[in-house]
């Protein structure tokens, strides 16, 4: 049977044809961009960040803080992700289960052969040795797999978007009657990510209201495609300072019956992860947070900056991003990235010319780019800048998707960098 994804490394002429806009909730008030004022100042990190103190107390052999939901992480990685080999937890339907994990597990197979094994290495090639360990993912619901395709060996990712992680906790108590429609659910659209090669916000959308957890599902899923397994996995909120606060049974039973309550409890998450086989394997950790990246939300509440700052300097990718970064109402983050990223890698979502030339970073095309894709809002002056960058340079092949096609459905990318003399310094 033919799988949809499988033209991923082909021509991809008619993707942009028949897309629909990507839009996510928050661009219907998002204006045509215009120049924005400059990059806020850096702002000094700790002396440690909260990574470090975490990973140290690890080390140490210290419990974590907060409530580790391991045991509902670990369920779901068997039963919907379906990671390990052994037979899965008895109140499951097992022939369900080997159904779906029948299913799923060709689509792991195509999508490694058809997009991680094509990118991975182009990728290595690209990727300068002394990078940040720490990897900040805007826009970047849901998409762990190509994270790790990217940045294989960093400690650290943070991922935002705007949908919330979501409770673990169902999975104890599932209908046995509802566990197929809920696995086929997400199957679904664990294949539509594999064909896209990006989270489309509708499908992330969708997910936020099954009962098993759709982000923390697409991640689950990602650390099968990369071998890896989940070590812990807590809730956290962020303090005004950036430092996080670990979510309790306490803090559980202190919400209650109040479901606006319980729901902001679920909203960001920590998994931490290693690569299957040895247990003495070094531990990663993904952070995913549920935020609004739009001026407004950002100075209502600073304490996602305030946390991102603690990261000091970092890597970044971003892609499918609806164009938000080309925007003067998103100008925040991308002057955070400006004054804190040393190496990023986008499609034209990224960070176009203007901003990025006058900040001192060099930026290098890959593929073929003549305008871009009609998602989201943008304007014609950065998407002439884009074309004429893409212009400029000799021609370099991409032969795998990263985000969006451009306007005719070509693949391209583009890698952002700060010159070696500025880069990999604290700010």
């Amino acid at each position: 049977m033919t799988r949809p994804w499988l033209p991923l490394v082909l021509t991809l002429a008619s993707c942009a044809k028949s897309a629909a806009p990507e839009a996510t909730p928050i661009q219907a008030a998002t204006a045509p961009a215009a120049a924005s004022p400059p990059p806020l100042a850096p702002t000094a990190a700790p002396a440690a960040a909260d990574a470090s103190i975490h990973e140290a107390s690890v080390e140490r052999g210290a419990p974590l803080e907060g409530e580790d939901f391991i045991a509902q992480a670990t369920a779901l990685f068997r039963v919907a992700a379906c990671g390990h080999s052994e037979d899965a937890p008895a109140q499951f339907d097992k022939d369900v289960v080997a159904h779906h994990c029948a299913d799923l597990e060709r689509a792991y197979a195509d999508y490694r052969r058809d997009w991680v094994d094509v990118a991975e290495p182009f990728l290595a090639a690209l990727r300068p040795k002394d990078l940040p360990a720490v990897v900040v993912y805007p826009f970047g619901g849901g998409d762990l797999t190509s994270a790790l395709a990217t940045f294989p060996d960093a400690a650290e990712f943070t991922t935002i978007s705007l949908e919330p992680a979501g409770d673990v906790r169902p999975i104890d108590r599932l209908a046995r009657e509802r566990l197929a429609g809920e696995l086929a659910v997400h199957r679904s659209h664990i294949e539509r990510l594999f064909a896209k090669a990006h989270s489309r916000t509708d499908n992330l959308d969708k997910e936020a209201h099954t009962e098993l957890p759709g982000e923390i599902l697409f991640a689950l899923g990602a650390l099968v495609v990369h071998g890896a397994e989940p070590v812990s996995l807590r809730y956290f909120r962020l303090r005004a300072d950036g430092s996080l606060e670990f979510v309790s049974q306490a803090d559980i039973a202190a919400a209650g019956r109040n479901p606006k309550a319980q729901h902001k409890l679920f909203e960001n998450v920590e998994l931490r992860f290693r690569k299957s086989g040895d247990a003495g394997n070094p531990v990663q950790t993904l952070r995913h947070i549920a935020f609004n990246l739009d001026d407004d939300h950002l100075r209502a509440d600073p304490a996602l900056l305030a946390y991102l700052d603690r990261e000091g300097k970092v890597a970044a990718m971003t892609k499918a991003a609806s164009h938000l970064l080309w925007s003067s109402h998103f100008s925040l983050i991308r002057g955070w990235l400006l004054n804190h990223t040393d190496w990023m890698v986008s499609d034209s979502t990224g960070i176009p010319p203007r901003f990025a030339k006058p900040a001192g970073f060099a930026q290098e095309t890959y593929g073929t780019f003549d305008g871009p894709a009609a998602f989201g809002l943008y304007n014609d002056g950065d998407a002439r800048d884009f074309k004429a960058l893409f212009a400029s340079q000799p021609g370099r092949p991409l032969v795998f998707r990263y985000g969006y096609p451009d306007r005719d459905g070509h693949a391209h990318m583009i890698v952002t960098e700060r010159p070696p003399s500025q880069s990999r310094q604290a700010p």
